[in-house]
């Protein structure tokens, strides 16, 4: 847990922080090097702040580039999301030549029409001259106009499977750029984006319930059986946690042994009966290894919880959660505490990341 803070501490944007902490440093300004320096300064992965510290105030693109393959080789593709949006420009701006030409041709074939038109009720011509003379540009027109038609509607159909195919790809940028590598749940950067949507309207305030939980004495784990044991215990933590919610939950790792939930059309009492399920469900969960009958556990959470009527904004959920969080670790660790307003008096950590 961090030391707490005063509630009156003004509240910076992490945004605007990183981005001028790496003009500062001479650091181009691009999204990959943006996704070094955010994890950085959440300081979940210790041993990444460290390495970009030890790189100086003049980091080369180079060196970025390898630290983020070794860290982020998931989703560091240097250029891939730049890539697919201009190759997503460039089939866009093909099909618009192409219904462009679509219009080209059908103004040429009403042209042709209007001549044939004119042709049919001029006076200066025998009918049945005017009649061959009309039909014969009407059928080479329309022959054409049909063969050219039937060819574009292929290419758009061709072009629009191509943008889709490198939508997805795009949607998979961003799913696996929202996406906690060890416990496959969704990551902080993720949970900003939903807390914040919470306050978009008002009927899903109403309803939505914040749930954050801290896995109990995680330290210890780390310190007694080392970090691989305690990454495959952080993510058999979340699989439980994800395993006893309702498929429409949100949950997300936040950083460390920290997850947040968000429930949305849940009662109050719906919220706490959720939270206890889970700290329930997870104090009963074996932690042994296998093959040499070490046993990791018990392993427990502590879970605090506040529903979005509570506060005035993500930020102030956030805090009252995490206040009801502290409340639960200073009562004995492994149970379930629901915000109140006396409470603020004992806590207040101060979480910068949810200020927009």
């Amino acid at each position: 847990m961090q030391t707490a803070t005063s509630n009156k501490t003004p509240t910076p944007d992490i945004a605007a922080q990183v981005t001028h902490a790496m003009r500062m440093m001479g650091v181009a300004p691009i999204p990959r090097n943006y996704e070094l320096y955010y994890e950085a300064y959440l300081g979940s992965n210790p041993q990444l702040s460290k390495e970009l510290a030890a790189l100086g105030s003049r980091a080369t693109q180079e060196e970025l580039d390898a630290i983020g393959a070794q860290y982020f080789s998931h989703i560091h593709h240097p250029n891939g999301i730049e890539r697919a949006h201009n190759t997503l420009a460039a089939k866009l701006t093909e099909l618009v030549n192409l219904l462009k030409d679509e219009q080209y041709a059908l103004e040429n074939y009403n042209k042709v029409l209007d001549e044939a038109y004119l042709n049919m009720t001029s006076k200066s011509a025998a009918s049945a001259d005017i009649l061959r003379h009309a039909i014969g540009i009407l059928t080479e027109a329309t022959v054409d106009t049909m063969n050219q038609g039937k060819e574009r509607v292929q290419n758009v159909v061709q072009k629009s499977f191509e943008m889709e195919v490198i939508r997805q790809e795009l949607d998979e940028y961003k799913r696996i750029a929202n996406t906690d590598s060890l416990t496959r749940l969704a990551n902080r950067r993720a949970f900003d984006d939903t807390l914040a949507a919470v306050y978009n309207s008002e009927h899903v305030r109403n309803f939505t319930g914040l749930l954050v939980a801290d896995i109990d004495h995680f330290k210890k784990v780390n310190d007694t059986f080392g970090h691989p044991v305690g990454d495959k215990i952080l993510a058999t933590v979340g699989n439980v946690i994800r395993a006893n919610l309702r498929r429409e939950a949100f949950v997300a790792r936040t950083g460390g042994e920290e997850f947040a939930i968000i429930l949305s059309d849940c009662t109050q009492e719906e919220c706490l009966q959720a939270a206890d399920r889970i700290r329930t469900v997870l104090a009963g969960t074996p932690f042994k290894n296998s093959r040499t009958g070490v046993n990791y556990g018990p392993i427990t959470l502590s879970v605090g919880v506040c529903m979005a009527t509570e506060a005035d904004d993500p930020v102030d959920l956030y805090n009252k959660a995490d206040i009801a969080l502290y409340s639960a670790k200073n009562a004995g660790r492994n149970r379930t505490v629901l915000f109140e307003e006396g409470m603020r008096k004992d806590s207040g950590r101060n979480w910068l990341i949810y200020r927009r």
